[in-house]
């Protein structure tokens, strides 16, 4: 019995361990005398495996080795040491490492062991287990361990530099005929240098690999989180020097096609750096490039959970959204390395000094050094837009979408107002920019109800107070760089001669570049310029648009709807004659398709910020939100009647499903990224309320047809899954997915839930709420498509037909990869 509670109990506990190269834990529990665990599918073959077919190349080596030691020190600040760290129990998959059985040694360990013995693992009783495991396991334990002392965390470096050790030379860092003489081999030996194998091998990893394998826990890394930025520095040193020894030639040649293609995606960097070098010969022409994301990534560069792209003041790196992650690539070597954000992490800055990001990630103001480690939080930003850092150490942000900027410093502490909205103008002041003497800060500040107006510009506030100074007329984001005003209008990026001392421009804009993206949904241009002449923006073709097509549900297109362009979030009639779709940015307008012939009618004129349709169960209205006003309308389908206001909040809302009695409305109340499912009696909604208690944000509420079940998503485990709970009295909520989900939809029957997964997988699960409990039966994958969601990562980007034998799916333009353009001494091509 104590064995098992121990055993739930440290499972719970890692479970609560949410990495990208941590094997996820979901559940632990019980049937009869069986404990099980209920983990993360992962497809690909284990180190042990590998290493079983030679050694490593330098490169995965380090890859691998950066991998785990981010890993382990995530774990480690959650206090929880792996024990057991070894080839069999590191997983090689598509997107890196992946650490399996973190902390389990511990909790599987007998209360009783023989005097001495404390710290040794047991036999694993795992069907991967084999002849010898108890060998296995002693060849990567630490002196202390076989000494009996507990294991902390440099014991896990000790492991992870036997590990090192056999990935660069394929030979294990200690080996012996008996457990006798193996236990004395790691207790007295020294393994042969990396570089006596493999000479290719930097004398840094020599010394890394000696420093985790020292007998004393005191001479090796204190933390992982320092292992993993030496092997960092390695790496990109390695990169930079490629070209230099024969030796690494030779193993470059041998690494085969995969490595190939990855140095043929990083050419372009590498040329531009060869170019920048060129220009601090004085060779003034301008150099163009293109910037590549990261291996099995695309950029996250729009949107209001992105990352855009920002060069670090010094040119030397760059910081970008790909993926789910934030990354730094350093524009130099082209190495590139994730920071360890476990929630995401969105709107990048750099300090000054380009040795920090500031970036916002669930709900708070965070900093990260550029080159790995810890993550400091210093303040509350809970829907932020923007932030900035000056040289005297203060950060400006936008912490909200409808409020004015703070500052707040880069040590931490409470922030401070630096601007008030002012009501009769502007609803939000977003995207700061300091100036160089770090006083003045541009900003934009705009209106909801139409960003566009003349109201709407550029302005510079100060941090010793005063009245702020309209700039330019603009509605989206602005940087200043060179004695140049940069913005993006109609798609073209503009360069208007400012000077900083007067605060004001002059002469006319010039052309920098065109077809440059604008993210309407956030009001900014997509670009950034560092201080030494380097450019970068995202072309505006990258972004393309959705096709209504129609699937049936083995991904089979059958006919497509209109014309290809920005319109999203499709929703069906009930009869399934007809779809609603939002079209028009950053103001957008409710259009309706009759499905038979594709035409298409503009239902609303001018609505502003229309989000999430719905159709009336009998199909005669509409409803939508305004997020201008915080209103909930409705209207008749066919356009002969008026706007009906039903309900005003005083919070964002974006409305999700429509209960089949038509008695409820589902919507999505509070900032993005942090709201909760609230329903709406329609009699009476003033008596709203909320369906779940939940610390998590909740998205994408969906009734079932009979009004029993909701389907929602949300992020306990730390990303998004589908959950169902019962309504209108909210129980326990019953887990669908298992790797991830969102936008979920009923069919009409509720016999089966659609939802689409991180990898845009649209699955299908067979479920059954006919009685008291929900039950999931059984989830198949139908096939993978590319959606076009519009502003929002978290609407639908597809609509179920009522026979639940197609889906009508905002199929994303077959336009490529999104591009991003690299222009080096941009200024040369200025007019003089």
């Amino acid at each position: 019995p104590e064995v098992r509670q121990r055993f739930e109990r440290e499972a719970r506990t890692i479970s609560q361990l949410s990495h990208p190269h941590i094997c996820a834990l979901y559940d632990v529990g019980h049937e009869g005398e069986v404990e099980y665990l209920v983990m993360e599918y992962l497809e690909g073959e284990t180190l042990a495996e590998r290493l079983a077919r030679g050694l490593l190349t330098l490169e995965n080596t380090l890859r691998y080795g950066i991998e785990i030691a981010d890993a382990l020190d995530k774990a480690h600040r959650q206090g929880i040491v792996h024990r057991d760290l070894k080839p069999g129990n590191v997983m090689l998959t598509k997107s890196g490492v992946k650490l399996l059985d973190f902390g389990l040694a511990k909790a599987v360990q007998p209360v009783q062991q023989p005097s001495g013995m404390t710290g040794l693992p047991t036999v694993e009783t795992s069907p991967l287990t084999k002849e010898g495991t108890i060998l296995g396991t002693f060849q990567y334990m630490a002196p202390e361990q076989l000494e009996g002392r507990e294991a902390d965390v440099r014991s896990d470096i000790f492991a992870l530099g036997a590990v090192l050790h056999e990935m660069a030379t394929g030979r294990k860092a200690f080996s012996g005929a008996s457990q006798a003489s193996l236990i004395t081999a790691i207790m007295s030996s020294e393994p042969s240098p990396v570089s006596s194998v493999q000479p290719a091998a930097p004398p840094a990893l020599d010394r890394v690999v000696k420093t985790c394998l020292a007998k004393d826990p005191e001479d090796r890394w204190q933390s992982a989180g320092d292992l993993a930025r030496e092997l960092q520095w390695i790496a990109g040193a390695s990169q930079a020097g490629a070209g230099a020894p024969s030796g690494t030639r030779g193993i470059r040649r041998r690494e085969g096609i995969a490595w190939t293609v990855a140095g043929l995606l990083l050419l372009g960097v590498l040329s531009l750096a060869y170019e920048l070098g060129r220009l601090r010969s004085h060779r003034p022409a301008a150099v163009h490039s293109f910037l590549v994301p990261p291996e099995n990534a695309t950029f996250h560069l729009t949107g209001d959970d992105s990352a855009p792209i920002v060069l670090s003041p010094d040119g030397e790196r760059a910081v970008f959204g790909a993926g789910s992650r934030l990354w730094v690539q350093s524009l130099r070597t082209g190495a590139v390395a994730a920071l360890p954000v476990v929630e995401g992490g969105k709107f990048p800055f750099w300090s000054p000094d380009s040795r920090s990001i500031g970036f916002f990630s669930g709900g708070k103001l965070k900093i990260a050094d550029a080159s790995g480690g810890p993550i400091q939080t210093i303040c509350d930003a809970p829907n932020a837009r923007g932030g900035t850092w000056s040289s005297t150490g203060v950060i400006v942000f936008a912490p909200d979408i409808r409020i004015g900027l703070a500052r707040v410093a880069a040590s931490g502490g409470s922030p401070a107002a630096v601007t008030n909205v002012d009501g009769k103008r502007h609803t939000t002041h977003r995207w700061p920019f300091f100036l160089p003497d770090g006083k003045h800060i541009l900003y934009l500040a705009a209106n909801h109800a139409d960003p566009r107006s003349e109201d709407s510009g550029i302005y510079v506030a100060s941090l010793d107070g005063g009245e702020p100074k309209r700039v330019i007329s603009a509605y989206g984001s602005a940087q200043f760089v060179q004695g140049w005003l940069l913005t993006v209008r109609d798609r073209n990026l503009m360069a208007q001669p400012f000077d900083p001392g007067r605060l004001a421009v002059s002469g006319r804009p010039v052309s920098v570049a065109g077809d440059v993206n604008f993210d309407f949904g956030t009001w900014r241009g997509v670009f950034s310029a560092s201080n030494t002449g380097l450019l970068a923006y995202q072309l505006a073709q990258a972004e393309g648009g959705g096709q209504l097509t129609w699937m049936d549900l083995s991904g089979r297109r059958l006919s497509t709807v209109g014309e290809k362009g920005e319109a999203y979030s499709p929703e069906l009639s009930p009869d399934g004659r007809r779809a609603s779709v939002v079209l028009g940015d950053p103001n957008n307008d409710i259009w309706v398709y009759e499905l038979d012939r594709g035409v298409r009618t503009r239902l609303t004129t001018n609505a502003q910020v229309v989000v999430a349709p719905l159709w009336s169960p009998d199909g005669s209205e509409i409803l939508f939100a305004t997020q201008n006003d915080f209103a909930l309308k409705t209207m008749p389908i066919h356009g002969a009647g008026e706007q009906k206001v039903i309900y005003r909040l005083e919070d964002r809302i974006e409305t999700t499903s429509w209960s089949s009695d038509g008695r409820y409305i589902l919507g999505g109340v509070g900032n993005i990224g942090s709201a909760h499912i609230w329903a709406f009696p329609l009699a009476d909604p003033s008596r709203r309320f909320r369906l779940l208690q939940s610390p998590f944000p909740e998205v994408g509420g969906q009734f079932s047809p009979d009004g029993r079940w909701v389907a929602y998503s949300s992020q306990p485990t730390g990303r998004f899954e589908v959950y169902v709970t019962s309504f209108p009295s909210s129980g326990a909520p019953y887990r669908v997915s298992a790797n991830g989900g969102l936008q979920a939809r009923w069919s009409h029957d509720g016999r089966q839930l659609f939802f689409v997964s991180p990898d845009n997988d649209v699955m299908a699960a067979a479920v059954d709420g006919s009685g008291p409990r929900f039950e999931v039966k059984d989830i198949r994958s139908l096939f993978r498509a590319s959606m076009f969601l519009g502003p929002r990562p978290v609407l639908h980007g597809y609509a179920v037909a009522p026979d639940g034998k197609r889906l009508l799916v905002n199929s994303a333009s077959d336009v490529g990869l999104p591009r991003v353009a690299l222009v080096a001494n941009w200024t040369a091509d200025l007019p003089k």
